[in-house]
């Protein structure tokens, strides 16, 4: 059984026991949280697919750890001009598992 559930945003595609990184929630590490935005579900090849959400489905998860994200390098140079100019960037994410569709 599967589910895609539209979590800080963002659609992710979910099953039991499985862990993700997602945006950060305000949660604490520990925590049990839940989704009600669920767009669609699968049980064994039936599906319910929501418009745009599917009544009474919720995906129930915990969250594991807050971290951060990879670094990312954003450089800017013009030729010939003398400028460059180097920042970085990293995400904060939070690590859930999902326990039960």
């Amino acid at each position: 059984m599967y589910a895609i559930v539209d979590i800080a945003g963002q659609q992710f595609k979910v099953e039991k026991d499985h862990k993700l990184y997602v945006n950060r929630l305000e949660a604490e590490e520990g925590a049990a949280v839940t989704f009600d935005r669920v767009l669609l579900t699968d049980d064994d090849g039936k599906v319910a697919v929501g418009t745009p959400l599917v009544e009474g489905a919720s995906v129930a998860a915990k969250v594991i750890a807050h971290v951060k994200g990879d670094k990312i390098v954003i450089f800017k140079k013009k030729r010939r001009k003398g400028y460059r100019k180097t920042t970085g960037f990293r995400s904060s994410l939070t690590q859930i598992q999902i326990e039960k569709i």
